[in-house]
């Protein structure tokens, strides 16, 4: 998100929200095109003035989901759904949060080598699948830096995992003996 002033929309209890910035009532379809924008933002309760960014966020992605075709399917739901009050939850929010990042750096990757592509004699009004066959390195690229960053993202957390189970089991046996050298 950009760094400037952050963006107060205010949600009253009529469902209606207000955008102070512009002084304006907006929907939600407003509200996602200040995300498409990279606005930075925040929706509060007018009156709790709780901060509800994240349920308008929720309502956005459920819009999507129900109109058009969704990105998930229903088992990918009830997976995430599981994930609710496991102890992996903290370690999934922030796997997910990192592999949309790295997904998005390698999007804009190809997205600039596409742009290289049509800007060397790739006319808009071909097959994109000519685009993919004689070029195929651009799609190889964009998925292979990303399934390679995924990896490594996974692998230091994995790491990560494993260092501090030891450091907690071996502290757990360390406890035990003293306990047990105290009670002889």
């Amino acid at each position: 998100m950009n760094k400037k002033t952050q963006r107060l929309i205010k949600k009253y209890p009529n469902r209606r929200l207000y955008d102070t910035h512009a002084s304006t009532y907006v929907t939600l379809a407003d509200i996602k095109a200040l995300v498409l924008e990279c606005e930075n933002f925040s929706v509060i309760d007018a009156k709790s003035n709780d901060d509800i960014t994240r349920t308008i966020l929720l309502q956005i992605i459920l819009e999507e989901e129900s109109g058009g075709v969704p990105m998930f399917t229903e088992s990918v739901l009830a997976q995430i759904i599981r994930l609710y009050g496991n102890v992996m939850q903290s370690f999934m929010g922030s796997f997910l949060e990192k592999n949309v990042q790295i997904f998005a750096e390698a999007q804009e990757k190809f997205q600039d080598s596409s742009k290289n592509f049509i800007d060397n004699g790739f006319a808009p009004n071909d097959k994109m699948s000519d685009f993919f066959t004689s070029n195929p390195q651009y799609f190889q690229s964009f998925f292979g830096d990303y399934m390679e960053k995924s990896r490594e993202y996974f692998t230091n957390v994995e790491k990560q995992m494993r260092t501090n189970s030891d450091i907690f089991f071996k502290g757990m046996s360390d406890t035990k003996q003293q306990k047990k050298n105290h009670d002889s």
